[in-house]
């Protein structure tokens, strides 16, 4: 069976970040300098924001992803095989990111870190696994178990983080390129660029982005350089099993492994707040850079500029 959630998620996720920076903008630099004490202003208007974000796009996709298909009784699936898990690190990506934005806007109001962590954190498991249960609740797909263990896993990556250093060292970041396969399956790797980069996990690459001068202190390098690792695959027009007819081509899936350079904007020093907080908003996206390929036919690749 094929599932459509890591659509679901990118959307949500984008849609958190577009809402943080229209409240980012809104008001000047001192505004947007985190609360030193519990401000309850703040933080009210962070908890009723988010409220109705998550009330809005909850109603959104019943209306208009999940009313076209028939419901049923709740049933779960197995899905961890498809699409050589790149749907499942979409997830894992996801929850991070989300949860990563709940507790920073926690931080902002001077919220305690423990507060941050219980309630702002875990924002991208709560949210995704309603998403999911609605899944279940769906005669098109189910409730995917390796999606929630994605959905846990993203969180559990920036709680522990946390817990252990009190920093992110090691971010999750997402990069894209176009790919031949859309032309061949339109309706499902997408008709456009912003359908593909959505849709077509061939164009997908997940990376473990971690900060140099974070693991080696005495460091000399840019505070904000540092060492990514990617996951990406192609050859995939579906799920699981090539499709095979005149008007396709043959298609060779293959898991691909990158090793590349990266930036962590968040640690540019700027004295601009605004400037911080769009370094912070865009900080998923791994930034172009000479990349090593080792595929799983055994074969190294060198990209001058992979994206």
């Amino acid at each position: 069976m094929i599932r459509c959630s890591i659509d679901k998620s990118i959307l949500i996720i984008l849609s958190y970040l577009i809402s943080h920076f229209a409240l980012c903008q809104s008001k000047s630099e001192l505004f947007l300098t985190p609360s030193d004490t519990l401000n309850k202003q703040r933080r009210n208007a962070v908890v009723i924001s988010e409220a109705a974000l998550g009330t809005g796009a909850l109603i959104g996709l019943n209306q208009l992803w999940y009313s076209d298909y028939e419901q049923s009784k709740f049933h779960t699936i197995n899905d961890n095989s498809e699409w050589f898990q790149l749907d499942k690190l979409g997830h894992v990506a996801s929850s991070y990111h989300i949860g990563r934005l709940g507790a920073d806007v926690l931080n902002w109001s001077g919220v305690s870190k423990k507060d941050q962590l219980i309630y702002g954190a875990t924002l991208g498991l709560s949210f995704l696994t309603i998403v999911e249960v609605f899944d279940g609740y769906s005669e098109e797909w189910g409730f995917s178990w390796g999606d929630f263990a994605s959905n846990a896993a993203g969180s559990g990556i920036f709680i522990g983080q946390e817990l252990l250093w009190d920093e992110q060292r090691i971010s999750l970041k997402y990069s894209f390129h176009q790919t031949k396969y859309s032309e061949l399956r339109p309706e499902r790797l997408g008709e456009n660029l912003l359908e593909q980069s959505l849709k077509d996990y061939n164009g997908q690459t997940y990376w473990l982005s971690a900060n140099v001068n974070s693991f080696i202190k005495k460091s000399k390098l840019p505070k904000w350089l540092n060492l990514a690792f990617g996951y990406g695959a192609d050859g995939m027009l579906t799920g699981d099993e090539p499709i095979t007819g005149s008007q396709f081509f043959e298609q060779k899936r293959m898991r691909q492994f990158y090793l590349s350079l990266d930036m962590d904007l968040e640690r540019i020093e700027s004295k601009s707040k605004l400037l911080k907080t769009i370094f912070k908003i865009i900080n998923f996206i791994k930034i172009p850079a000479p990349a090593i390929e080792i595929n799983s036919d055994g074969k190294i690749k060198f990209h001058y500029l992979y994206f």
